[in-house]
């Protein structure tokens, strides 16, 4: 048997490397800065670039740099298909960091066949079944979970002997619908009447025919699944129409920067956050806080650290077992167990049969103008809510 040359050896590596060029690793990033979501979508992307930098400045992968290829995609569909070609075919990544649910759900099949692991700001349900989409993850509670936590307490909070009463207000997109049948499921199973439903575009300025139809109605209770900006419009024209109802929202309707939206119509928002606040007393808001000058910043840029972060943990592991391929970097996921994140997120574990990343839901407040932390609500890891 003829015996290679060290440099056709190194070469034969090189090529079964793939993404790892000498010591980079190449990773995709699909943000939205300028788009639909852009609000909440800024704010995640640096949080996303600072742990890069972060670990880059820390010993990288273990020696190791990232290299992170951050594209803007303006939360539009196709651009994310095309973008996410490119990454694959020709700047040859080996993992990405995506955003939004339209985009997120509708390359899942291709991400599948690719064998491209795949953290994303979409938390959408449909993403946690691996029999479905099994090189998908994220790092926060799925939006039907956020929903049941919010329903949760609400009802356990309920002292009237009446039924209470619920609507839901979301746009119509892939992540506003997304946990809708399941909050509309689990809502009758807690006794709740479903009194109403309208469609608040992302870029609305102005609700008041939506809220006009539920008035009618009367909710106790009425869901918001838009982001911030859409969100603090519904709450300022409830406001002004003298609506009782308590909104309460999911985990993008709401940061730091509501009082300034909303002008004081935040007063008593009910809101996933999911993680950690800036400035928390965590172990791992030192690092933040080192690397921001102390300069506060938004949920959303703590979570987007977070997706990073736990991203970094497997790659270290897989790249330590010589598996830094998409299918090893899927399967240290998946043996990932109870992953401290040093307080900012609960424990993330990830199994074979269920990307769930926990069940734990932190709930806030508005109360004069911040973000006030109300309960931690813990949900049954029930098999039959994979997916849904």
């Amino acid at each position: 048997m003829r015996r290679l040359t060290p440099f056709l050896a190194l070469a034969i590596m090189a090529a079964m490397a793939g993404p790892v060029i000498g010591q980079e690793i190449v990773i995709g990033n699909l943000a939205d800065i300028t788009g639909g979501t852009g609000d909440v979508g800024k704010p995640y992307a640096e949080g996303i670039k600072a742990y890069t930098d972060y670990i880059n400045a820390n010993g990288g992968i273990n020696g190791k740099k990232i290299k992170l290829l951050q594209q803007d995609y303006a939360y539009k569909i196709p651009e994310a298909l095309s973008l996410y070609k490119k990454f694959k075919d020709q700047d040859k990544v080996l993992a990405i960091q995506g955003w939004g649910s339209g985009d997120t759900e509708a390359l899942k099949e291709q991400v599948a066949k690719d064998q491209m692991p795949y953290w994303s700001a979409s938390y959408s349900a449909h993403l946690t079944d691996p029999a479905k989409s099994p090189y998908n993850f994220f790092c926060a509670p799925d939006y039907s979970t956020g929903l049941r936590a919010g329903l949760k307490y609400l009802k356990d909070n309920w002292k009237e002997k009446r039924k209470p009463k619920v609507a839901f207000i979301y746009p119509d997109v892939g992540y506003g619908k997304a946990p809708i049948p399941a909050g509309k499921k689990y809502a009758a199973e807690l006794g709740f009447d479903i009194v109403g439903e309208e469609n608040v575009d992302l870029k609305a300025i102005e609700a008041t025919t939506q809220l006009l139809n539920l008035k009618k109605a009367d909710p106790d209770f009425a869901w918001i699944g838009g982001t911030k900006v859409s969100t603090s419009v519904i709450l300022k024209d409830a406001k002004k129409l003298g609506l009782k109802t308590k909104f309460f929202g999911n985990i993008w309707s709401a940061d730091e920067a509501m009082p300034k939206l909303a002008a004081g119509a935040e007063e008593g928002y009910l809101v996933v956050i999911g993680a950690a606040l800036y400035g928390d007393k965590v172990p791992g808001m030192k690092a933040i806080e080192k690397v921001t000058n102390n300069q506060p910043q938004v949920s959303h840029w703590i979570r987007g650290w977070v997706s990073m972060m736990t991203m970094c943990e497997v790659l270290k592991t897989a790249d330590k077992h010589k598996e830094l391929t998409g299918p090893g970097i899927r399967k240290y996921a998946e043996q990932l167990k109870n992953f401290d994140t040093q307080g900012l997120t609960a424990p993330i574990t990830y199994t074979p049969t269920d990307h769930r990343p926990f069940m734990s839901v932190i709930l806030a407040e508005f109360q004069g103008g911040k973000m006030v932390k109300k309960a931690t609500i813990e949900l049954p890891r029930k098999p039959e809510w994979i997916g849904f």
